[in-house]
């Protein structure tokens, strides 16, 4: 985030907006913090994941319904549909997430770089609280 920008600053999208963006539509400047955090957080996959399945739900749903022949094969080839729909969305996760960022007004390359500091400073703690049990655990002895 940048200095002007804040935890508190961040609006959701309104669920319409949110479906555009989840189909690649842009959002207002007023939801600018959203899409970093949304493409950055601790769950931003998951949140990726999501979009890619509300994109693959109309074709999911016109293979259901409109294929011809048993419901069995029709479920088959939905679920192999998604399966390789949900592999091809995750080959390019990181670039569309950056997209997503540059399309937000951010520069590139920010949102693969601010995973990584999160990432170090999870370790850090980690390796924080790690030492205080240890040291706990010696102090007790």
């Amino acid at each position: 985030m940048t200095k002007n920008e804040s935890a508190t600053d961040r609006s959701r999208p309104t669920a319409l907006r949110w479906l555009g963006y989840a189909f690649g539509g842009g959002l207002p400047a007023a939801n600018r913090t959203w899409v970093l955090h949304d493409t950055t957080c601790g769950t931003w996959y998951l949140r990726h994941l999501a979009r890619a399945l509300v994109q693959l739900a109309i074709p999911i749903v016109v293979v259901l319904v409109l294929l011809p022949g048993s419901a069995w094969i029709r479920v088959v080839t939905a679920g192999a549909a998604t399966l390789l729909g949900l592999i091809f969305s995750m080959a390019f996760m990181v670039e569309t997430t950056e997209h997503r960022l540059v399309k937000a007004g951010y520069p590139v390359g920010l949102g693969e770089r601010t995973r990584q500091d999160q990432a170090i400073r999870a370790q850090r703690d980690a390796s924080a609280r790690r030492r205080e049990r240890i040291a706990a655990r010696a102090a007790a002895r």
